[in-house]
């Protein structure tokens, strides 16, 4: 599944949410740039590592708010749009790529933590972070309205009768089925034994959609990116029924949720 979301990669970039300002704003502010080291053969490097970048979704947004950011993303149709968008990428996974001395004042994930290993991520988060530096793994959390998710666990469990995923669950979505996630994040932290307490913070929003905005973002998710186009056809029909009856468009309420730590100094 995780090689399968740059089959579109365009469409992935347009169609995902984006990130609350406020965690952005927090996450720079808190994560020293190299200006403030004052060191003139880092002023000009990147100071903010993205880990599983995608599309540059999260690190144009950290850009916007002036920091200097290299992605590193496993597929190279994901890279070549972040590129295209105005990102540096190193295609490789973050367990295997070669920092080649590099560190940084930063490493983040946005919706990637989970695809990578949480100790051996941690434990290269370490390698690469200077003494202070933040990590800080974040992903949006949302919740369907109780009839649009009603709608979407019927037509997939017709669809996809033999899917390992509880359709119910996933299609309500929120905290409680985030949490596993979230406590497999941290306890690679730990276990690192390189970092801080983890902290979980948290930010809420909400985002209103559109019929056609919804069923754009539905081919990227990743419980359909491998779905026959005759499958996701009656999917983004049935949901597109169900929005139909909503009135056309509905409110989706969201929280970012970050996984976050700072490095301590070596021994």
């Amino acid at each position: 599944m995780a090689e399968s979301f740059g089959t579109d990669a365009e469409r992935y970039d347009q169609a995902r949410p984006r990130y609350p300002q406020a965690m952005v704003d927090r996450i720079a502010t808190d994560s020293p740039g190299p200006g403030v080291l004052n060191v003139p053969d880092v002023l000009d490097a990147p100071d903010i590592l993205d880990v599983g970048c995608g599309t540059g979704i999260a690190a144009r947004q950290f850009q916007q708010a002036g920091r200097t950011v290299l992605g590193v993303e496993p597929d190279a149709r994901m890279a070549d749009v972040a590129r295209r968008l105005g990102t540096a990428v190193e295609v490789a996974t973050f367990e295997a790529w070669d920092p080649a001395g590099r560190h940084f004042d930063a490493v983040i994930a946005g919706q990637a933590w989970h695809w990578v290993d949480p100790v051996a991520g941690a434990a290269k988060a370490a390698q690469v972070l200077r003494p202070g530096a933040r990590l800080a793994a974040f992903w949006n959390v949302f919740r369907l309205p109780t009839e649009l998710a009603e709608a979407l666990a019927a037509v997939c469990r017709r669809v996809m009768p033999g899917a390992p995923f509880d359709f119910r669950a996933v299609a309500q979505g929120g905290l409680d089925t985030h949490q596993p996630i979230l406590t497999k994040a941290a306890d690679g932290i730990r276990a690192a034994g390189a970092f801080g307490e983890p902290e979980q913070w948290r930010f809420d929003w909400e985002w209103t959609y559109t019929r056609d905005a919804w069923l754009e973002q539905i081919p990227t998710q990743g419980a359909f990116t491998r779905l026959p186009p005759a499958g996701l056809a009656e999917v983004l029909e049935g949901v597109g029924a169900a929005i139909d009856a909503m009135g056309g468009s509905f409110t989706m309420p969201y929280a970012t949720v970050v996984i976050t730590t700072t490095r301590t100094a070596p021994a």
